[in-house]
């Protein structure tokens, strides 16, 4: 009977520590509404969803739909320099994905996001999706972390918080709750010889 309680105690003194382990691992979830105004080259175009993948002038990559209110879509192609206008919305979650989520690692969320005050509600449209994101390139003289999705669409994520990118790590997985960004303006930028 003594070494059962020895061994249960043991147990519990292990699960503790691994608690306390695992809890000074975590950091809090960071959410975030932005409007996005910038200039960037089209790298790739999909007419059949409207999808178009640009990079900024920092390097960053984003993938993004173009709204039915983007006139002359059929006009842009790659190598394009545009300016573009989208809104994004974001969540992160430090942990590790559930059982779930790794099975499934994209998912619609039923419940649709809500413009905070003083933005055009009708500006953010889309689905809010839930995604397993693993981060893949952290610029931190710029302050921008890029992650990649399930679908292999990549998004550069503006940072604030100097403390958390230096914890972040390339390869870390993560859950991204977004809004899908919709592009509300697309414009040629043209080069002037």
């Amino acid at each position: 009977m003594k070494s059962i309680k020895i061994y249960f105690s043991a147990l519990l003194v292990i699960a503790f520590l691994s608690l306390n382990a695992n809890a000074q691992d975590k950091r809090p979830s960071r959410e975030k509404w932005d409007q996005v105004s910038m200039q960037g080259t089209v790298t790739a175009i999909d007419p059949a969803t409207r999808e178009i993948t640009l990079m900024g002038t920092d390097g960053g990559l984003v993938t993004l739909t173009a709204s039915d209110d983007v006139e002359r879509f059929d006009e842009i192609a790659v190598d394009d320099l545009i300016k573009f206008e989208y809104y994004t919305y974001l969540k992160a979650e430090f942990r590790d994905p559930t059982p779930d989520e790794v099975a499934e690692p994209i998912q619609m969320v039923a419940e649709g996001g809500k413009a905070p005050e003083g933005m055009d509600p009708a500006a953010v449209v889309g689905a809010v999706v839930k995604a397993v994101v693993t981060i893949e390139a952290l610029n931190r003289p710029f302050m921008v972390a890029t992650v990649s999705g399930p679908n292999g669409n990549y998004v550069s994520i503006p940072m604030e918080d100097e403390e958390l990118m230096k914890e972040l790590h390339i390869g870390e997985v993560l859950i991204l709750t977004y809004a899908e960004a919709m592009a509300v303006a697309l414009e040629k930028v043209e080069l002037k010889d």
